[in-house]
This record gives C-alpha cells, structure tokens and sequence, in this order.
C-alpha cells in the first residue's frame, strides 16, 4: 500500500501571504529530509505564484481554470502525479485567494474519499491584516463590498487556526486589536501570531500543523449566492509579456517601478487592488514584486539582483474592477514601464474576466 501522505491546506483572502508561508513550510520541511510537493490553484493559467515556487526549485503542480472545489478530481490527479514523480511526505496546497467553503468540498471529501491516502493536517487560514482589520471591524474604507468581505469572514469561520500574519509590522497595540476582534467573533478558533517573511512564530505553526487529529471539521452555513457574487465583484487578469531592450537594465526596479505604478494609476480610478504580483524570469534568474492593499508600499518580495536585456514577464491583477478595465490599464502600465527602461513590452497570453459561479465536484453537509 502507498504511503499516507499529510495533507496541509493553507488558505487566506488574495494578498494574505499564502505562497510566502507555504514556501517557508516547504524548505523547512525539506531541511527535515522530508519530501514535499505543492500544488498552486487559480481560475485561470500564468500563475505568478507557480512560476515563483518552481523557480525556487520546488516540486509544484498546478490545478487551473477553477479553484480546487470545483476542480477536486483534478486536485487528486494533480497529488498523485506529484506522489509518482517524487513521492511526498507533505502535499502543502493552497486555494484561490477569493473561495471558500473548503471544508466541505474539498478537506471532507479527501477524508471520506480517500482516507487511506492522506492524514489532513489542521486547516490554517492566513488573516490579512490591512483589509482584515477593516472587514472585521464593519468599517468603511476596505475598497471591497459586503458581499466580497463575507468571504474573507467565512474563511477565517471554518478555519483550524487562524494566523495574523505580518507581526513585524504591526505595533503591539494593532496586534492586540486584531486579536481582540478575532476573540470576539471566532471564539473557539486558535490563534497564533506569524511573519512569513521572517519565520517569527513558524515553529508553533508547524507544531500546530504536525498534530495528528480529526480536523476539518467545521463545515459552513453559507449562502452561495452572496459567495458568488462577492466573487464575481473581482476582476481577475493573468498576463505574459516578452520584455525586450537594447541595453541592459535591473529587473527588480523594472518589477517595482511597474508594481507602483499600477498603486498609482488604480489610486486614480479609486479601485481597490486585493492583489498585484510580477514576476520576471530569465535563464535561472527571476525576480517578484507584489502590492497586497492600496495602502501598502509595493514589495520586492524575492530580489534577482540582476541586469538583463530580456525577460519573461507574468502579471497577476486582482482587482474590484471591471475586467476590460483591468486589461486596459494594466497594458498602459507595462507599456509605460518598459519604456521608462528603455525596452519594449511584446504581450502573449492574456486572460481577463470575473470568476463564475462556484459549482463543487462535491459537498460534504456532515463531517466524518
């Protein structure tokens, strides 16, 4: 019989550090000699996130087109590929930022489908903190509707734990709020306190996620109409781009340059970013520059510390917009970023559209 392989899914609104945390998971992991594969999820192909863990040499499948729900049997193909090329101890999963309701169409259904394969971990979900806050305080100003914020609410509802992310650059007092208000509406839920950027508070997480036990259990009462629609209210745009110039020039300036530039020019129309990421590949190099709230600074996430004349650009936008909008401006700003370097931008495939209805392969109404 196959080896049971532990199953850790770590979700979280769009921005809220999902791949960060689960490429730190991964090489600690690893350092422990054990074998782990990661599968990336999104609605459409040209995942930032994907091209970025792949670069970092992890073993990475990819679920596309839908989020892991309504691509379960594709989320099972995509393990047991990983399970046959390399054998994991650890699959580390993460969802589209905007789903949820993955208890029941996603963890309850491995358990009672294929329970002699994996031991599910506990289910972490990850709180941003700069639009978590306002969401859950009912206070204006988080740049997304009702109907997009009951879903970050109902992620943080059937979570195992939940984890505040980005404690270095909170002050004792924010912290304190945020745990104050996480007491009062998610009681029973633990909480633990952690920066993926830095790894403070990473060995109590994976302590936590070590745990064998019944978890995934809190299945939710949820209106799919309101979930749909909070969806649907997110314009959602990948795009590759061939990046090309006469004269060498630095690809993490050319990354953050367009990363604020894209702040600047949604500022103006007064949408509210959920999520901007850029990566820039070119022979081994690759470089990763992300925007997770219109009041953040934008961020090389992960540096090249390269000159180049060429390279494979991938955009990702998630934005509460209109998606022909997106595409227009987002085109304006790699446009006008590459020109700012000298060099000229060639686009390939671009998608551009509002994510549909999501319609589970299966819904567990009862935990096992």
């Amino acid at each position: 019989m196959p080896q049971q392989m532990k199953f850790v899914l770590v979700g979280g609104f769009l921005g809220a550090g999902k791949t960060t945390t689960i490429s730190r998971l991964a090489r600690d992991a690893m350092k422990l000699g054990l074998k782990v594969g990661i599968v990336t999820n999104d609605q459409a192909q040209d995942l930032v996130d994907t091209n970025n863990l792949r670069s970092q040499g992890f073993d990475v499948g990819e679920v596309a087109g839908a989020c892991f729900c309504c691509k379960f049997d594709d989320l099972v193909g995509t393990v047991e590929k990983l399970d046959r090329d390399n054998a994991p101890d650890i699959i580390l999963a993460e969802p589209v930022g905007s789903c949820t309701d993955l208890v029941a169409t996603v963890i309850q259904p491995l358990k009672q489908l294929y329970d002699a394969r994996f031991e599910i971990a506990p289910y972490a979900v990850i709180l941003k903190p700069s639009q978590g806050r306002k969401i859950l305080k009912n206070e204006p100003g988080s740049g997304f509707s009702p109907k997009a914020a009951y879903i970050l609410e109902k992620q943080l509802e059937e979570a195992d734990v939940i984890l505040i992310n980005r404690v270095d650059e909170l002050t004792a007092a924010e912290l304190q709020e945020l745990e104050t208000l996480l007491a009062a509406r998610y009681p029973q839920t633990p909480r633990l306190r952690i920066s993926a950027r830095t790894g403070e508070g990473f060995e109590a997480l994976e302590e936590f996620l070590n745990q064998s036990g019944d978890f995934g259990r809190r299945i939710l009462d949820i209106d799919y109409d309101i979930y749909a629609d909070g969806e649907a209210e997110l314009g959602w745009l990948n795009s590759s781009v061939q990046v090309n110039s006469a004269k060498p020039f630095a690809l993490d300036e050319l990354l953050l340059d367009l990363i604020g530039r894209l702040k600047e020019t949604l500022a103006a129309e007064g949408l509210e970013p959920a999520h901007l990421k850029a990566i820039g590949l070119w022979e081994g190099f690759f470089g990763v520059a992300n925007l997770v709230a219109s009041t953040m600074t934008p961020e090389l996430s992960l540096p090249s510390k390269c000159q180049v004349k060429e390279v494979d650009l991938v955009v990702n936008a998630r934005v509460a917009c209109d998606p022909e909008q997106l595409t227009r401006l987002v085109y304006d700003a790699v446009t006008k970023t590459c020109a700012a370097f000298g060099a000229t931008a060639t686009f390939g495939s671009t998608q551009s559209f509002r994510p549909g209805r999501p319609m589970p392969t299966h819904r567990m109404s009862l935990a096992k």
